[in-house]
């Protein structure tokens, strides 16, 4: 969603594998308070570069305020197919324990997520697909769970990977990008003020289901997901194995996942070299 990005998912129904043992019925959506935990003020182990300036063109909480929405639709409609899963399901369960040990880490990246209201959801489907909207919103899809056979460090690894696209804001980025060149504005006729990319943001339809992110974009949440993850105290080499497990699953077709987060040896090979740098972020984890 991205695999796991660029937040692309699939229609849900009884052809995508909602579970049927017991139909899943309508529950209150799960929400994580992120301030619960403070967070750590260590730096970054990590370098990522800075974020680009454009996408303030694109104002924050419009775009949080439409991915709410959006969410809101999808979950809605998978309820009604009753693909939904309930809050005690043991899947939904592990996922949300995840969650809870990522969120303390998250506000060092981007201080507006003190605010988020986090939320955790599980489909039924067997798109090999998960994702997390502007504002904390997250979606994995029992498919990846299932025919990947994740560990908890390999999930820890997609749930910090899908955080991190939405703490450096690729998707305001990435619309402030593309709206820009599509009205036809210079930049530096947007940086005079114009307030178009504003009223995009707020009639989004869609699209936040179908941003596809750069390269940059992509290695950039490997890196900081990777770092997240290893704070909450999960395995930094599950980074690897989860990409080698991609990289098998491709052979078998074209995962969801895969379409949005191609799995290239260099992907791997990226990881590894930084495995060093957040080694000690995981054992004091542990310790502690």
């Amino acid at each position: 969603m991205c695999l796991i990005c660029n937040f692309k998912t699939s229609p849900v129904g009884p052809e995508s594998g909602a579970i049927s043992t017991p139909r899943w019925q309508a529950r209150r959506a799960f929400l994580l308070a992120a301030g619960a935990t403070a967070a750590t003020g260590a730096l970054a182990q990590v370098e990522v570069g800075s974020s680009s300036s454009l996408r303030k063109l694109v104002p924050a909480e419009t775009l949080e305020n439409s991915a709410r929405q959006q969410y809101t639709q999808v979950l809605a409609e998978a309820r009604a197919k009753g693909a939904l899963a309930q809050d005690d399901h043991p899947q939904l369960q592990r996922l949300h324990a995840i969650a809870q040990r990522l969120i303390p880490h998250t506000a060092p990246w981007n201080p507006r997520s003190r605010d988020w209201k986090w939320q955790v959801n599980l489909i039924g489907s067997k798109q090999v697909n998960a994702w997390c909207m502007p504002g904390g919103k997250i979606a994995f899809y029992t498919g990846i769970l299932d025919q990947l056979k994740l560990n908890d460090d390999e999930v820890a690894m997609i749930m910090g990977h899908e955080m991190a696209h939405a703490l450096r804001e690729h998707a305001r980025e990435r619309l402030a990008k593309s709206q820009a060149t599509n009205i036809g504005l210079s930049i530096a006729s947007q940086l005079l003020g114009l307030g178009q990319l504003g009223d995009v943001a707020a009639n989004l339809g869609t699209q936040l289901l179908t941003l596809k992110y750069s390269r940059d974009d992509e290695t950039e949440s490997d890196l900081v997901g990777l770092e997240i993850a290893s704070r909450g105290g999960y395995k930094p080499e599950a980074s690897v194995s989860l990409w080698q497990k991609m990289q098998a699953a491709s052979g078998n077709g074209s995962p969801s996942f895969l379409s949005t987060h191609p799995s290239g040896a260099n992907r791997i090979e990226e990881l590894q070299a930084n495995l060093p740098k957040v080694q000690h972020l995981y054992e004091k984890a542990r310790r502690g």
